[in-house]
């Protein structure tokens, strides 16, 4: 059966795609926010999840030194503030190193009681909570479960890239280990004794106002959680956080909740409506 189309209709998808294509289109590239307008980042090195020789980021007891096995995965942690970044600048990498806010929509747009509608295990890394078992965790402890760990979200978000799969994203660590930050904000009691590994979040990107135009280098991941739909960004930019001002804002407002982590991107950003810095 032949199917017609109509040209308006057509001609409406090309534009879609197009203006898509425009936007990102390298494999190494992802979109981000900054002065309220759309940024494309463009990255040119692998992550780095810092791990020094005290730490114990697997939480067995054994500093990171004597610790072979601690190496042989990154340990990408929300909630640890290592005292150094990947070029080994010692000092706060808060103040040594250029910050993106990463958004993560830590609420549900439809109450969603479906653990099933978890990132699925299939593409994962092995020893992560995926699938029903991630929904069946995730509901319990946030009541429903939240856009970020949805396989498909109801909300636009920059990461995954497009057609790429859930839980991924170029050149990001694939899973995030949330133990500190779940026991910081005491939504697990006491100090971590394990690794709660669960697949990259869907997510977006916020630059501070001078950084919107960068050349490559490494950038600190500050997750942000958001908790408020209304708050997150439209894809055009045009409302939600899409500044380091409104951040700010919907943190003191207690819509929004940050965390340090130890996870570090490598990329440049380009703003379209500014010089490109070289």
């Amino acid at each position: 059966m032949k199917i017609s189309i109509c040209r308006p209709l057509l001609l409406a998808v090309v534009a879609v795609i197009a203006t898509a294509a425009s936007a990102q289109t390298k494999p190494n590239q992802t979109l981000g926010y900054g002065i309220g307008e759309v940024l494309t980042f463009t990255y040119t090195q692998n992550f780095d999840c810092v791990d020094q020789p005290n730490s114990d980021l697997n939480f067995n007891g054994i500093p990171a030194a004597q610790d072979p096995g601690e190496m042989q995965i990154p340990i990408c942690q929300v909630g640890t503030q290592p005292t150094i970044n990947p070029p080994g600048q010692k000092g706060n990498p808060a103040i040594t190193t250029e910050p993106i806010y990463v958004l993560v929509p830590m609420f549900s747009t439809d109450n969603d009681q479906k653990p099933d509608d978890a990132i699925s295990c299939s593409k994962v890394v092995p020893g992560t909570l995926c699938g029903r078992k991630l929904g069946s965790a995730l509901i319990s402890l946030f009541g429903a479960l939240p856009e970020a760990f949805k396989a498909k979200p109801a909300v636009y978000t920059q990461c995954p890239e497009p057609g790429a799969a859930p839980g991924t994203c170029t050149m990001h660590a694939s899973r995030l280990d949330l133990a500190p930050v779940l026991s910081e904000l005491k939504i697990i009691s006491g100090p971590p004794t394990a690794n709660i590994f669960v697949p990259t979040p869907n997510h977006s990107h916020v630059l501070i106002n001078p950084d919107v135009n960068f050349p490559a280098v490494w950038w600190q991941v500050i997750p942000v959680l958001v908790l408020k739909e209304s708050d997150w960004p439209t894809e055009d930019a045009s409302s939600g956080l899409t500044s380091f001002a409104a951040i700010e804002s919907a943190l003191k407002a207690g819509d929004a909740v940050q965390a340090p982590s130890n996870f570090f991107l490598f990329f440049s950003s380009h703003a379209p409506s500014h010089h490109h810095m070289q």
